[in-house]
């Protein structure tokens, strides 16, 4: 397969630096967009999932359809997990050249783990491995909680490349690279081979900047307003800090792009950003440069500002929170709430297909 690349800031960008470009979407006419500007990866949750198949009713309609006449017996939940699935390894297949070109580091298709089966570790790890079977080029998804640690280490022992989710803070990322470091070295001990293993950990960077202007307004904090679009992008740096320190085998991945300096302010950095494709066309139309940026430091002035909003200090700092807190972490508890409800609009979709409503 081969894909005309596009001129831009993006494609400039992964040219000139370590710095690489994944989809926040696996809708394949987008991904195929994407892969043009210089992207080597896509991901997929429930959200993402459900939008997908809602906007292109013409072609998995019918597709549901299908599943569920195979399948009698299933229910909504396990059919619309098939079509997940199905587009998944669609997906997967454009990024097969990116996969053989990076040796497994890049061209990677993100699938996620069931969000209800977010309180048991051993079902999150076996369907990651479940997953895992589904390509060659597939990297799982499972959320940075005390139980989702668990099922890191777990499934990364047993050969799953992860993409930690459900994550926004400093110490959620380095306890969740910390897991991973622990599973990477017992498959090796093991005797297992782990070098085309490709692990990221991410940050949601836009869903810790909505968190903190929820709790600015409802606590009435009185704050330089301009320092609120900072609090993500403070975050992945001083986390990218610890990664480099401590030289952790995962990758940092920005994730809930909400302007473009959670694009700009990582380039440089031996990281993975991935945008919406809407801001990747924003990015791409404009006339901006792309210069190194990972290693200038975020104003002292907005950490300053942003310190006095308890949960930024909780996000912020290395011992912030425990890893028993991480559930309880209000971006946490919002974003899980919303995947879970997204599962739930993906049954009711496939429910409205095989039992119509009487008219």
């Amino acid at each position: 397969m081969t894909i005309k690349q596009t001129p831009g800031p993006l494609l400039e960008a992964t040219k000139e630096f370590p710095t690489v470009l994944w989809n926040d979407s696996s809708d394949l006419d987008e991904l195929r967009q994407s892969i043009s500007f210089g992207g080597v990866g896509a991901t997929c949750n429930p959200v993402i999932a459900y939008t997908t198949i809602s906007k292109h009713p013409e072609i998995w309609n019918e597709r549901i359809l299908k599943i569920a006449q195979e399948n009698p017996t299933w229910t909504e939940s396990e059919i619309g997990w098939k079509a997940v699935r199905e587009m998944s390894i669609e997906a997967a297949a454009l990024l097969e050249p990116a996969f053989d070109h990076y040796n497994g580091r890049n061209g990677r298709l993100s699938v996620q783990t069931d969000p209800r089966l977010y309180r048991n570790a051993k079902a999150l790890a076996d369907q990651a491995v479940e997953f895992d079977s589904l390509a060659r080029n597939i990297i799982v998804k499972i959320p940075a909680t005390a139980t989702g640690l668990e099922a890191i280490e777990d499934a990364t022992f047993r050969g799953v490349s992860i993409n930690v989710t459900v994550s926004f803070s400093v110490p959620q990322a380095v306890a969740a690279a910390e897991a991973i470091e622990r599973g990477l070295s017992r498959r090796a001990d093991a005797g297992y081979d782990i070098s085309q293993m490709a692990p990221v950990v991410t940050i949601m960077v836009g869903r810790l900047d909505d968190w903190l202007k929820h709790v600015v307004a409802r606590d009435g904090i009185y704050i330089d307003p301009a320092c609120l679009d900072w609090a993500g992008v403070a975050a992945f740096k001083k986390a990218y800090e610890i990664f480099q320190e401590r030289g952790f085998r995962s990758r940092l991945l920005s994730a809930a792009f909400r302007n473009v300096l959670q694009w700009s302010e990582f380039q440089g950095g031996d990281v993975v950003v991935s945008p919406p494709f809407k801001w990747q066309e924003i990015i791409n139309n404009s006339d901006y440069t792309p210069v190194e940026r990972m290693s200038v430091p975020v104003d002292p002035y907005y950490v300053e500002q942003l310190r006095r909003i308890p949960d930024f200090n909780r996000a912020y700092d290395e011992d912030g929170m425990k890893p028993e807190e991480f559930l309880t972490f209000g971006a946490t508890v919002r974003t899980l709430r919303q995947f879970l409800g997204a599962d739930e609009q993906l049954d009711q979709l496939v429910r409205d297909l095989i039992t119509p409503a009487a008219k």
